[in-house]
């Protein structure tokens, strides 16, 4: 039976945008050999626990909408778009299903962000530097990043053809005008723009809890590129390996 993955509507408002954009993060998740649980946006939160009760990770796609900037203690600029409460909602709760049980994540683009800020983390409402970080949909090489060493993103790379011991560089795709201000709580940065700095992934400093963000769209490069491929194997491999904590049979007695 596949490993099934909890993946939640990128939008509550916007059909179209969800049939543009849903399509590739489930073929990325059947093609790494998993079963993906589309969470839509307007069920009860008692019919999500029932759905999340039969999967084995979350994956946080992106979204149209920015995170709202109150959740980090915020004014909200002009050039920072609507957030979506729904969709906020949904990923706290599939946040909190899993961290309590310790069920891998993957998140990209928006679902970087709200993780980020799930975990005390705040973030830049819109980037103004020389790179270019929303070229387009269709750009398959955007920028450069650096991948810091002993990240869980490094060990599925190739090795530095530079020799570089402390980063290896990538082209990504990129979609994003906002980013990582300041990292969550216990989220070690792992990649950078190679540019200007802008920080384009996040890992939970956990070696037994498999939580990796990144704010480039490896869904849409899965054919194209082997180090996208590489990522959704990753994940699907650590929700495949998962399994429930330990109850304390002392503790639960008292």
């Amino acid at each position: 039976m596949p490993v099934r993955i909890a993946i939640p509507e990128p939008t509550s408002s916007d059909p179209e945008y969800n049939q543009r954009a849903l399509p590739q993060y489930l073929e990325a998740l059947k093609a790494a050999g998993a079963e993906p649980v589309v969470v839509p946006l307007n069920e009860t939160q008692e019919r999500v626990a029932k759905l999340l009760a039969g999967v084995e990770g979350v994956l946080l796609p992106g979204s149209k909408f920015d995170v709202d900037p109150e959740r980090y203690g915020e004014a909200r600029e002009p050039e920072c778009a609507a957030d979506d409460p729904a969709r906020t909602s949904a990923d706290e709760l599939l946040l909190q299903d899993a961290f309590n049980l310790r069920k891998p994540i993957l998140a990209i683009c928006h679902g970087t962000q709200n993780l980020n800020v799930w975990r005390g983390g705040t973030l830049i409402q819109d980037l103004k530097t020389a790179v270019n970080h929303r070229p387009g949909r269709e750009v398959v090489k955007a920028h450069p990043v650096e991948i810091a060493k002993e990240s869980r993103l490094s060990a599925i790379l190739p090795a530095p053809k530079s020799g570089n011991t402390e980063t290896a560089d990538i082209a990504v795709n990129s979609s994003h005008h906002q980013a990582i201000r300041k990292a969550g709580d216990n989220l070690r940065v792992t990649a950078v723009s190679s540019g200007d700095g802008v920080i384009e992934a996040v890992e939970l400093d956990a070696p037994d809890h498999f939580v990796v963000g990144v704010q480039w769209h490896p869904e849409r490069t899965y054919a194209q590129s082997k180090f996208s491929r590489a990522i959704f194997s990753a994940f699907v491999e650590a929700a495949a390996a998962w399994q429930p904590p330990e109850i304390d049979s002392a503790k639960s007695e008292c």
